[in-house]
């Protein structure tokens, strides 16, 4: 019965959410490292470049094995072997690792996996920054939701699917417009996806009234797909129902789900996975459930944000994200206290002030935040990270000579901090100081691994300052340690894109230009913007007619291109072309004052 059920804490993991992304720290050898905790992943895996950065050796995978990610892509995968693994301060001996994909991004090095998670049942706690393995006792009938009071705050259950060693995942099932659905909870998908087949289920398809953009999402491979928000008049998953809201849609086509429930939903509740019950509980923490912010391929420190908590009733669930309604009260069966829990409620400890803070500024609370971040700084006056997370909520909320402040607090307390330094030089170019963030740039440089992530973002900074051979130095590296990675070939247009400003390499320039268009989407935005760039490679090689066909295709997708326009009309001007020629340098000047200047600087003239 329930009164014998234990509960005790295996493990607790200390969360610190990177926007979206839960975050937990681990030792590989006598290195610290973060993870993305992964809920959706098989198994624990790191990134290429991680593994060279930590020098790992790898192995070939078994013969035909690889990984699948979504849109269909697939990476091909190795193995490395860590000699020490150390995980919530107990160390692992020779502990696998799947190395391949994209970056998982937020600083991490790759995904801890169900092989840990798998162990026993898990508690996210994702709202006050932790997660924990929990093993239960004779808890078979007991509701295991310890933290809920039966009468005061009721819990959601739902039953899960037995799980194996081949598919370890969390999958449950809810339901759509009335119509019922299998989802997976995935908490390092980055935002809940619905897949556009359930949808067309539903009724619902990406030409359909109401349906909006989303941006490029991408997963493990190499693929980049749209995505879509949608709205739909009922998403219903336990007892909890949003009413009026809106989902966001990819062409994910999970092999064994119709939707993944990603960190989103998780920041918003409180949850409890019974792999021991074959159950799932939840608690519904308050405010928007769903992310429908737009993707990036990038993930630097001014990353994009969710949108707003919705407006309307509690009841209706009406509005943008969508706000969680109804859910049931305890069991009859009762509720298991654990042993070695505490609520968070009484904190004292700048950590938690600090990974609570960064959990509210993910669900874009930035008053709580603020306020929290404000604590740990006060308990915590020389931890660089909590005046660097402060900076952080100051820069979303536009309130720049704050966040400068905390950035340069955060840099005092520690020169060499990464994060702090590129986040810096990204104020300091909003503000048109160049110079400043230049030497922020240069400082980064200094202390980054050559194969770190955070290369591709500096890349595109210093290409913002005007500072293309640097620029073009970082591309290099970083495309060299990121093979697989699905924004590989927004890499190789920014570096076309970098050489054909400065006029030099342009035969290399034209080769990245190209690959890069193999890989794009005919009609895209990706498609005209890298057009557009081999049109100015092959304008500065004397190639008019095949610049020409180049910003012709670009401008039919994009016709407000000024880089496009006076191009052409550069073109037309060279080759006798004079009133075509005008026409287009008139419209291009009608769009951007600027472009003119924008050319000449770069000695490139009608």
């Amino acid at each position: 019965m329930a009164g014998a059920c234990k509960l005790a804490r295996m493990a607790e993991f200390p969360i610190t959410m990177a926007n979206l992304r839960p975050l937990m720290t681990a030792k590989i050898n006598d290195t610290d490292v973060q993870f993305v905790v992964d809920s959706g992943a098989f198994f624990s895996m790191i990134s290429g470049a991680s593994a060279a950065e930590l020098k790992l050796p790898t192995r070939p995978a078994p013969f035909g094995f690889y990984m699948t990610g979504i849109g269909g892509g697939t990476a091909s995968v190795s193995i490395a072997t860590a000699k020490v693994f150390t995980l919530a301060g107990v160390p692992f001996h020779n502990i696998p690792f799947l190395v391949g994909g994209s970056e998982a991004g937020a600083a991490s090095i790759g995904l801890l996996g169900q092989n840990v998670l798998h162990i026993a049942d898990v508690e996210y706690d994702l709202g006050q920054g932790s997660v924990r393995l929990m093993k239960a006792e004779d808890c078979s009938k007991a509701g295991l939701a310890y933290w809920a009071n039966a009468a005061s705050a009721p819990y959601s259950v739902i039953k899960i699917e037995p799980t194996t060693r081949q598919s370890p995942f969390t999958l449950g099932t809810a339901s759509i417009n009335g119509i019922e659905i299998r989802v997976l909870f995935d908490t390092g998908a980055g935002v809940s996806t619905l897949s556009l087949r359930a949808a067309a289920r539903a009724g619902i398809k990406p030409d359909s009234p109401g349906v909006v953009s989303g941006g490029p999402t991408y997963g493990i491979g190499r693929v980049v797909i749209p995505s879509y928000i949608a709205p739909f008049s009922s998403f219903k998953i336990g007892d909890e129902e949003i009413r009026n809201t809106r989902l966001r849609l990819a062409d994910i086509d999970l092999p064994n789900a119709d939707m993944l429930i990603g960190p989103d939903f998780f920041l918003s509740h409180r949850v409890y996975v019974a792999n021991s019950q074959h159950k799932l509980y939840f608690t519904y923490n308050g405010g928007p459930v769903f992310n429908l912010a737009g993707a990036k391929y990038n993930k630097p420190a001014a990353e994009a944000a969710p949108d707003a908590a919705p407006e309307g009733s509690k009841e209706a669930g009406a509005g943008t994200a969508g706000t969680a309604s109804a859910a049931r009260t305890a069991s009859a069966a009762g509720t298991a206290s654990a042993a070695g829990t505490t609520d968070a409620a009484g904190t004292t400890d700048a950590a938690e002030y600090g990974r609570r803070g960064q959990a509210l500024a993910a669900r874009r609370d930035f008053d709580q935040a603020l306020s929290e971040l404000t604590r740990a700084c006060e308990l915590a006056p020389d931890h660089a990270e909590y005046f660097y997370q402060r900076g952080m909520v100051y820069w979303q909320l536009r309130q720049g000579e704050s966040a400068m402040a905390d950035f340069d607090q955060a840099i005092k307390l520690k020169p060499d901090d990464l994060s702090a330094l590129v986040s810096r030089a990204q104020l300091l170019l909003q503000t048109g100081d160049n110079h400043r963030a230049a030497a922020d740039l240069s400082a980064a440089d200094a202390v980054a691994p050559k194969q770190a992530d955070t290369r591709f973002v500096m890349a595109e900074m210093y290409e913002h300052a005007d500072l293309l051979d640097a620029a073009i130095a970082d591309f290099d590296l970083w495309i060299a340690s990121h093979e697989d990675d699905a924004r590989v070939p927004e890499a190789l247009n920014s570096r076309c894109w970098a050489r054909a400003l400065a006029g030099t390499n342009l035969p290399l320039a034209l080769k990245d230009c190209n690959a890069a268009l193999k890989r794009a989407a005919k009609s895209s935005p990706f498609y005209a913007k890298v057009a557009d760039s081999r049109g100015l490679v092959l304008l500065r090689m004397g190639e008019y007619d095949k610049s020409i066909a180049d910003y012709d295709a670009s401008l039919k997708i994009n016709p407000k291109n000024a880089w496009s326009s006076y191009g052409r009309g550069i073109d037309e001007l060279r080759k006798g072309k004079t009133a075509e020629g005008q026409a287009d340098i008139a419209a291009a000047l009608g769009i951007w004052t600027h472009i003119a200047e924008a050319f000449d600087r770069r000695g490139i003239a009608p």
